[in-house]
């Protein structure tokens, strides 16, 4: 099994408690899909070098891992915030270039209680 470091960042308003349930659950994931946690090291709460998502500090841990790469991507839970944004922004051009129905908004046609009211 190869050797990997996984750090990881919590945001600064959580206790130190809420973090290291953070690092058990990381742990858990890890020993579930075959691998083991070597070291886990908490580096506390430190400033970043730019503000994320109008933070400026996080809690810090580092776990040093001998797992197969698999159980690493595991790790990685869904989609980063900044994909997160990237899909928003798309979803927003297509609405603007055309809607669900692919009219553009301008020419979706008159709404139901408008046709009721003409008839």
């Amino acid at each position: 099994m190869a050797l990997y470091e996984h750090t990881f960042l919590a945001r600064q308003d959580l206790a130190q408690a809420q973090v290291d349930a953070l690092a058990e659950t990381a742990t858990k994931i890890i020993e579930d899909n075959g691998g083991k946690v070597v070291k886990t090291e908490t580096w506390g709460l430190r400033s970043l070098a730019y503000r994320i998502a109008k933070n400026r500090k996080a809690h810090y841990v580092m776990l040093e891992i001998d797992a197969p790469g698999d159980t690493v991507a595991e790790l990685e839970q869904g989609p980063t915030v900044m994909m997160r944004k990237q899909e928003r922004d798309r979803e927003r051009r297509s609405d603007r270039e055309g809607g669900r129905d692919g009219a553009p908004r301008g020419d979706r046609g008159p709404r139901r209680d408008r046709e009721e009211e003409a008839a």
